[in-house]
């Protein structure tokens, strides 16, 4: 994945906010590079995410797959029947082809970095600019893994490219469990 935004699609009403959102739906958009990762993988994940048999809590925070083409719907389509399949339930998660993606506001992006003070200083040296920041392959890679996403090896594959002091990536490394 080469950027993550998060964001708010799916709904009607123009121009959501956290604090008037309408009936749209928080969401994460991925761009990805599919030599690296395919889309059917990401669905995979999708759909290892969450409970797709369980009812919405509500329309802001319901599980929903939103394709942006006619491949990834049928995609998408297939991955759920499967699911079905193989749960034997109905899958409520909803999908549907993504109208339009409103990014959110800026403190809502890369939430996880910008909670590490020491670790989002480094990346607001090369980034000092929020939306450039938002928008970086890196600081994408390096919320995943304050998260806990991701492993030891791919971290030590790529952790020189990030540009960290030796702190910074011994930081970072302290998010990731070896294996």
């Amino acid at each position: 994945m080469w950027r993550t935004r998060v964001g708010y699609a799916g709904g009607t009403t123009p121009d959501p906010t956290y604090r008037s959102i309408g009936d749209h739906t928080e969401c994460l958009q991925v761009d990805f590079d599919p030599a690296r990762i395919t889309y059917d993988e990401l669905l995979d994940e999708f759909w290892a995410s969450h409970s797709p048999t369980s009812p919405a809590y509500s329309t802001q925070y319901k599980a929903m797959a939103l394709a942006a083409d006619e491949a990834q719907l049928q995609a998408a389509l297939v991955s759920r029947d499967s699911i079905a399949t193989r749960l034997s339930r109905p899958i409520l998660t909803e999908v549907r082809f993504l109208d339009r993606f409103y990014v959110a506001e800026e403190y809502h992006n890369k939430y996880a970095l910008k909670r590490d003070r020491p670790l989002l200083r480094e990346m607001e040296a090369y980034y000092p600019d929020p939306a450039a920041l938002r928008e970086s392959t890196a600081a994408a890679r390096l919320n995943g893994y304050v998260y806990g996403i991701g492993s030891a090896i791919a971290l030590e594959s790529e952790i020189e490219t990030y540009g960290l002091t030796p702190r910074g990536e011994e930081r970072l490394r302290s998010f990731v469990a070896p294996r």
